[in-house]
């Protein structure tokens, strides 16, 4: 860089902040010389702001602005809040030291009730293989209605199938991978 351009960047730099200092002052300049509210009329059944000079409009007056305040949350508190009042905050429920250990019968009860959940789930995952490998038939399930007119339909339904049981195989192979991670391991019944 020159020399010379050095010295020109901080003249750049003041142009540009007058340049928005006076742009500042024009919309402050605006807006307060802008009527604060436009005048509503009445003619007959309708209202608006720019009556027609030859109707019969009764002027109406600029509208009261109402504010309704918004509704406050209750039960939680900010820190802010909480040290105006002079109580201390208290921290939400879900906040856990992740150092702390969980007590040991607290976690036997979770993983035994994660076990009853996982143990229902893989039942119900094998009677709905059971329920697709019937209907799969070893790979030729019975025609239904017009696929004995319209082959396509009928092979659309049998590729449905197969992704439907590959579907539940996967599903059953994660269940039983969770179980085994919870050291139970649950044969097919």
């Amino acid at each position: 860089m020159k020399p010379s351009a050095l010295f020109l960047q901080p003249d750049r730099l003041a142009l540009r902040r007058r340049g928005l200092a006076h742009w500042g002052l024009l919309i402050l300049w605006g807006l307060v010389c802008l009527p604060s509210g436009a005048e509503i009329y009445r003619c007959g059944n309708a209202y608006t702001n720019q009556p027609d000079p030859g109707a019969q409009c009764a002027r109406m007056g600029t509208p009261a602005v109402t504010v309704i305040e918004g509704t406050r949350v209750h039960g939680e508190r900010s820190p802010t809040t909480a040290k105006a009042a002079g109580k201390p905050a208290a921290a939400p429920a879900s906040d856990v030291n992740p150092s702390e250990k969980v007590d040991t019968a607290v976690q036997k009860e979770r993983d035994q009730q994660a076990r009853q959940i996982l143990e229902a789930e893989l039942a119900k995952a094998f009677a709905r293989q059971a329920e697709m490998a019937r209907l799969w038939n070893n790979g030729e399930p019975d025609k239904q209605g017009d696929e004995f007119k319209n082959p396509a339909k009928y092979q659309q339904r049998v590729a449905e199938l197969r992704m439907a049981l590959l579907r539940l195989e996967a599903d059953i192979l994660g269940l039983q991978r969770e179980l085994a991670r919870l050291g139970t391991v649950a044969a097919k019944p």
